[in-house]
C-alpha cells in the first residue's frame, strides 16, 4: 500500500491540464519522442520538456535516451492514472 506522501507525488504529477494532455498523448503513442509530443500538442518543446520531467519525477512516465532523441512511455502507475482520468472524465 502506498503512503500518503507517495500518493501526493502521483497526484501532483497530473495537477495541470498540459500534463494530463501529455499522458493521453503518450498513452496513444507509446515510445513517443519529446519532439513528437510537442508537435502533437502544438506546444513549445521547452514547455513539454519541463512537464515531462515532472511526470518522470512523479513516477508516471518512463524516459529513455535513443541517440539524441528522448523516448517516453507510460509507467505502470502512469497507466493507472490515465485509466482513472478516463473514468473520472466520463462521470
Amino acid at each position: 500500500m502506498k503512503t500518503s506522501v507517495q500518493l501526493e507525488r502521483h497526484l501532483k504529477g497530473v495537477a495541470n491540464h498540459r500534463k494530463i494532455d501529455i499522458l493521453f498523448v503518450v498513452r496513444d503513442n507509446d515510445y513517443i519522442t519529446l519532439e513528437e509530443i510537442a508537435d502533437t500538442l502544438e506546444c513549445n518543446i521547452k514547455t513539454i520538456s519541463e512537464h515531462t520531467q515532472r511526470l518522470v519525477h512523479a513516477g508516471l512516465l518512463n524516459k529513455k535516451y535513443s541517440g539524441r532523441a528522448v523516448i517516453h512511455s507510460l509507467s505502470p502507475y502512469g497507466k493507472r492514472i490515465v485509466r482513472f482520468l478516463q473514468t473520472f472524465s466520463h462521470s
